[in-house]
């Protein structure tokens, strides 16, 4: 009876240390990046998750929130980009910010989400008029301050 017990104790704490190690190692190759507040979206919020996968490339999901409809910037602009800076010291166009909805839902929720060779050291996001965009408008919108990935 006790050699059982101590036999099933011991199958819990093997359990339980597997289990943490897995969510901590989950957790450690994922890397979260809060945007700056900003001057011209005062009320706009969001986060980026970075994680490298096992091909080395960098996924990037990009959560957003209480961000307005660009067309009611000043002046209006058509549409939100979304910029990284490389380590290589490049600005790579990494696209526009879309929801089911359109650019925005009613909410102000939008996610972003691309797989990129490159690494990041910092995001931006701009607001545009052209989705084909080889250099960012000079406002930016949302940024993150530089961060080593």
């Amino acid at each position: 009876m006790i050699k059982t017990k101590l036999l099933s104790s011991g199958k819990t704490i093997i359990w339980l240390f597997l289990a943490s190690f897995l969510m901590f190692h989950t957790t450690s190759c994922s890397k979260k990046i809060i945007f700056m507040n900003s001057a011209v979206a005062p009320a706009a919020t969001g986060d980026i998750q970075i994680k490298t996968d096992k091909n080395n490339n960098q996924s990037i999901k990009i959560n957003i929130a209480n961000l307005a409809e660009p067309g009611r910037l000043t002046p209006p602009k058509q549409m939100y980009m979304v910029w990284m800076e490389t380590d290589q010291a490049e600005i790579k166009n990494l696209g526009q910010i879309k929801t089911s909805d359109g650019t925005f839902s009613k909410a102000l929720k939008a996610s972003f989400q691309t797989v990129t060779t490159f690494k990041p050291v910092k995001i931006f996001i701009t607001a545009e008029d052209d989705a084909n965009a080889l250099y960012p408008n000079y406002v930016r919108v949302l940024t993150t301050e530089v961060f080593n990935n």
